[in-house]
């Protein structure tokens, strides 16, 4: 049965967004998207909650848990049928544009009439956006960037999204009798950032009791195509998947076949030629007297072409043959490697859950340390202040000391235009662990936007820049800077580049985790988690690393502690604390 804290969640967010659009007030719209998160991600099904229960979500004060409950004894909420009574349908469909937002998509409708996407592409066209207070030249090219990416992943789902599905899926096709292995495959093994439709391999000595099982599987609503060895089914969720049933005795082979990239499998491919051999998902066989060579695991497989088994996250063919080939492949990093979170938010800003829980949270990942880093003061609508900075900390050591687990205070920084920080240096010095993120000015020009890097960098209290791009998947382009100047300046440094692991964000992506490390770079691989279940999102984070060809000894978080440390302090003393201000003493 379907929860409803979905539906909530979705008009919580909804009310929010229109009420951002008509003039309301940023706390509160900044209320409705915490409750619609923190609804959305509770573990409870709010429709069997009662109002005490409903009350008690973090975020949900009592007139926000009457709109909730209007919702689910009567379907709708008045304040929301207000809401959308008073913005045009064709301001509405402007919402979903990416990059665009509430108070621009007010300002397009209201002063050129646009309604629609073709209208706003033809706006773009004509250069009519410019011409608008606020914007310019750059504000349309860095639209057109955002919906040009969207289209680009357009009919795509996030890795989240397909992995949550294709998990349940094989969890359910392993108790079919008969089923000797069942795994997904194709670009979601590779952990790709988005996903097409989702591909599942299962052996068995009889795939059509294989086939009738799926159809009847409760996260599978239609099976259009039906063979004896293949499914083309519709989840619950709108995704496609395909099924395929081979025999065990080539399981190696298919399980190869449908995971690598096209590139990936003509490479080999090209290799069995030039040996004689052919290779199918049926196995590598010589091509003379159709002899099978290889087909039960990949491992044999790839041995008989004479390389050692490539993981899954690098089958793009972007060197990892050759470097099989030669026994050089790296040591890829893993998540039981990973042995902390250096990028973490709590309620005292923008998190779902108290420090008390988070660190719960972390101790169950059997972390050996977190570090807590709300929102700092210059995220004006977060209403961090030095007190309730300084008063965390107190808190952080105080819970410590008792709990096992290294806990350090650290805060989320705000890279300004200029390159300026949140808070002195004086008082900066004080954080166990500072990331530096862009929160803003996403339009910079690229020679602007590096120098803001370079200048956050290079600041001896950084420790990390937070999700590097900026980039939104789908909704927000990456921000442009020279890639070479501000890796080779986080190089000298000694400032890590982040792997964002929030399924949207991905950020460094691969492409760039690599080459920054070639630029000599470290990283950390963090969940910018919000709430308790965001601590989950680190698999990602290592997917991206893996396919970034990073090993662990480049990942701060994987190292212990007291190397951690010394990392972090950059030439301070460990025992340096900032003076305390006037306003405090």
């Amino acid at each position: 049965m379907t929860r409803a804290n979905g539906a909530v969640a979705e008009a919580l967010g909804e009310f929010g967004e229109l009420l951002s659009i008509v003039g309301g007030e940023p706390f509160k719209v900044r209320a409705y998207e915490k409750a619609a998160r923190a609804v959305g991600e509770h573990p409870v099904d709010v429709a069997d909650l009662d109002d005490k229960g409903i009350e008690s979500i973090p975020s949900v004060g009592s007139h926000i848990a009457a709109k909730i409950r209007s919702l689910l004894e009567t379907g709708h909420i008045d304040e929301l049928d207000e809401l959308r009574a008073r913005v045009p349908a064709g301001l509405r469909s402007l919402l979903d544009v990416p990059g665009l937002g509430p108070k621009r998509a007010r300002q397009v409708y209201v002063e050129l009439g646009i309604a629609s996407m073709s209208e706003l592409l033809d706006a773009l066209h004509d250069e009519r956006l410019r011409e608008l207070r606020g914007w310019g030249e750059t504000s349309e090219t860095n639209l057109r960037r955002a919906i040009a990416q969207a289209q680009q992943t357009g009919g795509r789902m996030l890795l989240d999204v397909a992995l949550g599905i294709a998990e349940e899926l094989v969890a359910d096709l392993r108790e079919v009798t008969g089923v000797h292995e069942a795994a997904y495959a194709g670009s979601l093994r590779r952990m790709c950032e988005t996903i097409g439709d989702i591909d599942l391999l299962v052996a068995a000595s009889d795939p059509r009791a294989v086939t009738d099982a799926f159809g009847r599987m409760d996260l599978v609503a239609e099976v259009p195509m039906r063979g004896p060895t293949k499914a083309v089914a519709l989840t619950t969720k709108g995704v496609h998947v395909d099924l395929r049933v081979v025999s065990p005795e080539v399981w190696g082979a298919a399980l190869l076949y449908f995971t690598g990239s096209k590139a990936h499998n003509i490479h080999l491919r090209t290799i069995a030629a030039h040996r004689g051999l052919k290779l199918s998902e049926y196995g590598l066989e010589r091509v003379e007297d159709g002899t099978v060579l290889a087909a039960t695991t990949e491992e044999q497989v790839y041995e008989r072409l004479g390389m050692s088994w490539v993981p899954p996250t690098l089958r793009e063919d972007r060197g990892e043959i050759e470097a099989a080939a030669r026994g050089t492949l790296p040591p890829l990093v893993e998540i039981r490697q990973i042995r902390g979170d250096l990028h973490v938010h709590t309620d005292l800003t923008d998190g779902l859950a108290t420090l008390e829980d988070m660190v719960a949270a972390a101790q169950a990942h059997r972390y050996r340390y977190l570090a807590i880093t709300d929102h700092a003061p210059l995220l004006h609508m977060e209403r961090m202040t030095d007190e309730k900075a300084l008063d965390q900390r107190r808190r952080l050591q105080e819970l410590g000391g008792r709990q096992g687990i290294a806990l350090l205070h650290g805060s989320e920084l705000n890279i300004q235009a200029d390159g300026s920080l949140d808070w002195d240096d004086e008082f900066l010095a004080g954080f166990d662990i500072l990331v530096a993120s862009v929160h803003s000015a996403f339009s910079l020009s690229r020679e602007d936007m590096t120098g803001r890097m370079i200048r956050a960098i290079e600041h001896p209290s950084v420790n990390i820049i937070g999700h590097p791009t900026a980039r939104s998947i789908g909704h927000r382009a990456p921000i442009d800077f020279d890639v070479d100047a501000v890796f080779a300046a986080a190089g000298r440094a000694g400032t890590a580049l982040e792997i964002n692991s929030f399924p949207d964000r991905l950020d460094l992506p691969e492409d760039l985790v690599r080459l920054a490390h070639e630029r000599g770079t470290v990283f950390a691989i963090s969940t910018d988690a919000h709430s308790v279940r965001h601590l989950d999102n680190m698999r990602y984070g290592v997917a991206v690393a893996q396919r970034g060809w990073l090993d662990p000894a480049q990942v701060i978080n994987t190292w212990p502690l007291g190397k951690l440390q010394r990392f972090l302090s950059k030439g301070r003393s460990p025992n340096h604390r900032p003076k305390r201000r006037a306003v405090l003493s």
